[in-house]
């Protein structure tokens, strides 16, 4: 029997009208992302990433189709009803760290809890937790900007862990970091997949994409490749895209 899946796109469409212009950001994309998973969904800019990003995210709607987060249709939620979803289901990882420079590393970790309901005890135990596994439970009483660029990310991955989410998002993890830092978050967003996290990487870097499991290539709204993230299936649908491209001019 086939499990239920965690993310489900059915055939969706984001539209954007430009005066006379159609944009079709998103052109019936279909994909199942299932527990356990570490799916990196690559494309360049202007390709849809960030646009499938934003709908997994529930930071945006369709224009058409059917998105299903842990089998429930939130396709087209109020503002309000997709903040609760967020909170609830989805634990964030931006490229910018988004820390609160004022407040201090314990802190920033907790403020997804906030909107729990949980005693102010129990937020730091989960917070402290959460800091714990990333390896900078000493670092709780910093603001962000006593921390190198490596630590602020794993402060971020530990707030998006918080809060136990069904799926961790993250977007482009590593843009703002040098080499050796972006191979040390990657590697560790590889441990916590191991540990059982389900994890989806947002990417344009095809060296990225390589350590997920599963790729998921967007080109031009549109899938042009799903599959295992060996890298000779990375270059060849890389040269596909490239020669749709070319074929488009």
């Amino acid at each position: 029997m086939e499990r239920n899946p965690l993310v489900e796109f059915k055939d969706i469409y984001k539209i954007y009208t430009m005066g006379d212009t159609e944009v079709r950001a998103l052109d019936g994309v279909s994909f199942k992302v299932f527990e356990g998973e570490f799916v990196a969904i690559i494309g360049q800019s202007g390709s849809g990433k960030s646009t499938c990003m934003n709908i997994i995210g529930c930071l945006d709607v369709p224009t058409e189709g059917t998105y299903l987060l842990n089998g429930e249709d939130v396709s087209n939620l109020t503002d309000d009803e997709q903040a609760e979803i967020r909170n609830k289901t989805l634990g964030f990882i931006f490229q910018q760290y988004n820390l609160l420079p004022k407040l201090n590393i314990l802190e920033n970790v907790k403020l997804p809890l906030l909107y729990k309901g949980l005693k102010d005890s129990e937020q730091k135990e989960r917070a402290m937790e959460a800091l714990d596994r990333v390896g900078i439970a000493d670092k709780y009483h910093h603001k962000p900007s006593q921390l190198s660029g490596g630590q602020q990310q794993r402060a971020s991955i530990a707030r998006a862990l918080a809060g136990s989410p069904s799926v961790i998002l993250a977007d482009e993890p590593t843009g703002a970091l040098d080499s050796k830092t972006s191979k040390e978050v990657i590697d560790f967003l590889v441990q916590l997949n191991i540990q059982g996290n389900t994890i989806i990487l947002i990417t344009h870097d095809n060296f990225i994409a390589a350590r997920a499991k599963r790729v998921i290539r967007i080109h031009d709204g549109k899938i042009t490749y799903d599959g295992p993230s060996s890298g000779d299936e990375i270059i060849r649908s890389t040269v596909l895209a490239h020669k749709e491209t070319e074929a488009s001019v």
